[in-house]
């Protein structure tokens, strides 16, 4: 009996470690590819600032392996939608929303001089299989809060949506789409060809909103 007991708390102990890991491994996924982004900006800004595309591109080979895309592209579609869009509609969206996401993103990073960013610890007990990382970014005094929604998708943690100092991206997107959709008389093909536009609006919508709310 005692040996069994000791032999159980020596696994346990082996395996505090790699428990640790786990359960901070969706922060490392942020504060990683955050420092990676902020190099690659940091190194380049002239040239990104000359040439958007360049950057946009940069952004899709370091934010593209850690965003789930296709889980944030059905979201948005919701089932109302996802359930009549054909396999191709549904990758042509998938596409185009990344290409947007990318300028939807960039734009805002090309703004960026030097703010701090924090990437907050864990807190309380982590979920194995869905959390949220928090993080702030300060400039000018002012605190902006920032959460990722992180799912794990085959031992991979994934960006599955933002929350931008209080505006949920994901939830902006998702009445974007349905609005859309109602505008467009229920034309699929037309919200998927026509999503860029909407996202540069809502970039701007968004924009605005928090300019007025600091003032």
């Amino acid at each position: 009996m005692l040996t069994a007991l000791r032999r159980g708390l020596l696994v346990l102990l082996a395996m505090l470690p790699l428990l640790a890991q786990a359960a901070s491994e969706p922060h490392q996924v942020i504060q990683r590819t955050t420092d990676e982004l902020l190099a690659d900006l940091e190194q380049n800004r002239d040239r990104y600032r000359q040439d958007p595309g360049a950057f946009y591109t940069s952004l899709e080979q370091i934010l593209g392996p850690v965003v789930d895309a296709e889980g944030i592209s059905r979201s948005i579609m919701t089932v109302k939608y996802s359930r009549a869009a054909s396999p191709e509609q549904m990758a042509r969206f998938q596409e185009n929303f990344k290409r947007s996401l990318m300028q939807f993103y960039g734009n805002a990073l090309l703004e960026y001089n030097n703010q701090e960013i924090r990437v907050l610890p864990p807190s309380g007990r982590q979920d194995a299989e869905r959390t949220s990382v928090g993080m702030e970014v300060v400039g000018n005094g002012v605190v902006y809060p920032v959460s990722y929604t992180m799912v794990n998708q085959n031992g991979q943690w994934l960006v599955r949506n933002v929350i931008i100092n209080g505006i949920n991206v994901g939830l902006l997107f998702r009445d974007q789409f349905d609005s859309t959709m109602r505008q467009n008389r229920g034309d699929l093909d037309a919200t998927i060809d026509g999503w860029a536009r909407v996202v540069a609006e809502t970039s701007e919508t968004t924009t605005g909103q928090q300019t007025t709310g600091n003032e």
